[in-house]
């Protein structure tokens, strides 16, 4: 009696899959790759390499902040989830999906719809319930259900809360100067909540679980993490008993408690000040998940335990941020960013306007994966663009936020975290992530089309001093 055969679209994957292991590089050589590519444009372009060279080295820290708060994003989602309250609720959700292919479905589901609220939510806590539904759930592919930990970065974290973009330009006292008088303000009900936005957030991820289902590999052709060497410990670590008056202290809440409380005071006080969506940034989302975690664990050797154990996670992070902040200083800081914004403009019609803003935007966040740090380089041009022909500024926007996910399916530098977290490298999750990529690409460029021709143009709405 044969084998049972997978459909024609878990072949695919699985096809895509063993290429990727084969073939493609670790995410260390995409950043050095990124290096080497953008210095030769430079050079192409005219800037001597004496300027090249030092754009590159006076730009390689200038994302330590960023570093440090993404390796804060991993240490704090993992304190919280390893956390009893939340690895009890992590183990129940990873108790609903009863087989192989519903747990692949389930855990894009879960990624894609915590991403909307937080693109840090997403990661991690996805991640640790792959982890756990793999210890629950004989043969399921563990590369197919990693790359469905990934969907919400790589299809609609962007359309949602956590959209740097959007949150920008909502802000009047975040948008530069310089270009305040290009996009003027542009409300939240204007890019990410226009049903327009929300409709492409539907498609997407109804089009994601559908394919991340049917690419699911039958239980006898999938490779599980055990069969890819992959062991994990459980999430909570052992009450231990002090035994001398230290360690007594190590063990008592008290301080840890009393420090939270503080911590979500602060919070409080920011959301009260700035509001809800402007307090949401990086270092309050970081000091939220810590203050969390030190009320969840509630003693303080329970919390240094598990940051001990997740530090691991970080070394992708910390190694390759710098090189992409080199990349950024080059395309930023020469010629590089002109020729590109000439180009864009002189390509351009109303009708071609949201498809080459799509594509532009996707090529480049190969090189500056960076959503919000990008759209300061293409916001001035861009959105100059969108005026000069008549194109909605809020769906411009969105244009953008569609766009700027789709590298994250290829480009390794968003996967960092979550590699950390399952114990994989870049070439186990990218073939599922690539196959999905191949559905995702035509229906942004669409919809990014069809959805323009739906909103009049408003001109920029520019604050009276």
């Amino acid at each position: 009696m044969s084998a049972p055969r997978s459909g024609p679209l878990a072949r695919a994957g699985m096809a895509i899959a063993d290429a990727c292991e084969r073939f493609f590089p670790d995410a260390f050589v995409f950043a050095l790759a990124a290096v080497l590519c953008v210095f030769a444009l430079g050079l192409f372009l005219g800037e001597t390499p004496v300027r090249l060279v030092t754009e590159f080295g006076g730009s390689f820290w200038s994302l330590v902040p960023f570093t440090m708060q993404m390796a804060l994003v991993i240490i704090g989602g993992f304190v919280v989830a390893s956390a009893p309250p939340v690895a009890r609720l992590i183990a129940r959700l990873a108790a609903i999906p009863k087989t192989p292919r519903g747990a692949v479905a389930f855990v894009a589901l879960f990624a894609m719809l915590a991403s909307l609220l937080s693109w840090g939510l997403s990661l991690i806590f996805t991640g640790l319930l792959v982890r756990e539904v793999s210890r629950r759930i004989e043969r399921v592919d563990y590369r197919a259900m990693g790359a469905a930990a990934y969907l919400g970065l790589g299809s609609v974290w962007a359309l949602g809360l956590s959209s740097s973009a959007a949150l920008l330009q909502a802000s009047p006292a975040a948008i530069p100067a310089a270009l305040l008088p290009v996009t003027g303000v542009i409300p939240l009900s204007q890019t990410i909540f226009l049903w327009q936005s929300l409709a492409l957030a539907a498609v997407l991820v109804a089009v994601s679980v559908a394919v991340a289902w049917l690419s699911c590999p039958h239980p006898d052709q999938a490779r599980t993490a055990s069969e890819m060497g992959i062991r994990f410990e459980p999430l909570v670590i052992e009450k231990s008993v002090a035994r001398t008056p230290g360690e007594r202290l190590d063990m008592n809440p008290l301080p840890a408690v009393a420090v939270a409380l503080l911590m979500a005071l602060y919070l409080g006080f920011q959301v009260s000040e700035k509001g809800f969506t402007a307090a949401v940034d990086l270092n309050n989302f970081n000091m939220a998940f810590l203050a969390l975690g030190l009320l969840l664990h509630g003693r303080p050797r329970s919390f240094l335990q598990a940051v001990g154990r997740s530090v691991p996670a970080t070394a992708g992070v910390l190694i390759q941020f710098p090189f992409y902040a080199g990349v950024f200083g080059l395309i930023s800081k020469t010629a590089i960013a002109a020729t590109l914004a000439d180009l864009f403009v002189t390509l351009t019609t109303r009708g071609t306007f949201p498809v080459v803003v799509a594509i532009y935007s996707a090529v480049l966040g190969l090189f500056v994966p960076s959503g919000g740090g990008k759209w300061i380089i293409e916001a001035p041009y861009v959105m100059a663009a969108a005026s000069a022909w008549k194109v909605h500024l809020g769906w411009t926007v969105q244009i953008y936020n569609a766009a700027e996910a789709l590298p994250n399916l290829l480009n390794p530098f968003w996967m960092l975290p979550l590699m950390g977290i399952l114990n994989v490298r870049a070439r186990d999750l990218a073939g599922y992530s690539i196959l999905q990529l191949l559905f995702h690409l035509p229906i942004v460029l669409l919809l990014c089309w069809l959805f323009a021709w739906t909103l009049p143009y408003v001109p920029p709405q520019i604050p009276v001093p």
